[in-house]
């Protein structure tokens, strides 16, 4: 089946795919099961799928894998990945519970290339089926976590929860030199989770670079280094973009006078409230609320 783009006469002088930034929250999906015995039918899909054993107790679990049949014993922190394209089928002998992400191919290859400047092939994920990543692990239980707070989730947090997990399966997979996985290995997720907590408690405050990075365990540039690479921010651009966020919610309120939402989230004054809110989202503080008052 063709797509639009491939009826053009030419190819586009200006095409989005090129330009807007790759975003790890559209290309990931989590769900989260606690299923009793049963099976699922043999298929293949479209997208990679990883399931993420979270249950304490090894069990018996049986996975047909292209022409693979696998009967196999699922232990705690095990992941299993099925790339796209490849026929697969379950069946689990005691009642699972179980993270199981989803990822689109094609958005998957975008971030791997744009965003971290590696290559990721199919067949990388079909020779190495299953192993034990306690990061990833840990990288997709705080992203579970995070969706299971009552007031919902942090867009900001969530894509960058979403971006650690993905650094963290691509440095599984992908080609990076020894010393530079080391590096980034090192700095786990529970680690992201200490610093992004730290910045969740203390948005409002005069935090500087130094504070965030004294609660990473690092040096200010080592720490800015990881943390673009693995964030896609540097941790001053996540914290004016966590802040901005905050600013809109409340925004929603009418009565909140602008002055005490600028100091409550951390700006210096309402006129640096308003250029932030300007630069990263189109439009200055005041005009988002009025459109808010407009469309509820």
């Amino acid at each position: 089946m063709r797509t639009y783009q491939d009826i053009y006469p030419s190819a586009p002088l200006l095409r989005s795919d090129g330009t807007v930034r790759p975003s790890a929250a559209e290309l990931l999906s989590l769900e989260f099961f606690e299923a009793e015995p049963a099976s699922m039918p043999h298929e293949v899909f479209s997208q990679h799928h990883i399931p993420i054993n979270l249950k304490e107790e090894p069990h018996r679990v049986e996975n047909w894998r292209g022409e693979e049949h696998r009967d196999f014993i699922f232990h705690k922190n095990e992941i299993v990945v099925t790339p796209a394209g490849l026929k697969s089928g379950w069946r689990w002998h005691e009642r699972s519970k179980v993270i199981v992400i989803t990822l689109d191919p094609a958005r998957l290859e975008a971030f791997t290339q744009k965003e971290l400047g590696k290559v990721l092939t199919r067949q990388q994920l079909v020779d190495t089926p299953q192993f034990e990543a306690i990061d990833l692990t840990t990288a997709a239980t705080l992203i579970y976590d995070a969706l299971r707070q009552p007031s919902g989730s942090s867009q900001v947090m969530f894509e960058s929860l979403a971006r650690i997990f993905l650094v963290k399966l691509v440095e599984r997979y992908g080609d990076e030199q020894a010393e530079n996985i080391a590096f980034s290995r090192a700095f786990t997720p529970a680690h992201y989770k200490r610093v992004l907590d730290f910045i969740v408690d203390r948005f409002g405050d005069a935090i500087t670079i130094e504070d965030i990075a004294r609660e990473a365990g690092l040096s200010p540039s080592h720490f800015t280094r990881l943390f673009k690479k693995t964030v896609g921010d540097t941790p001053h651009q996540f914290l004016i973009r966590y802040r901005v966020e905050r600013a809109a919610e409340m925004l929603a309120d009418p009565a909140r006078p602008a002055i005490d939402i600028a100091h409550s989230c951390g700006f210096s004054d309402q006129p640096h409230l308003t250029r932030m809110f300007k630069q990263l989202r189109g439009e200055t503080s005041s005009e988002w609320r009025k459109r808010q008052a407009v469309t509820g």
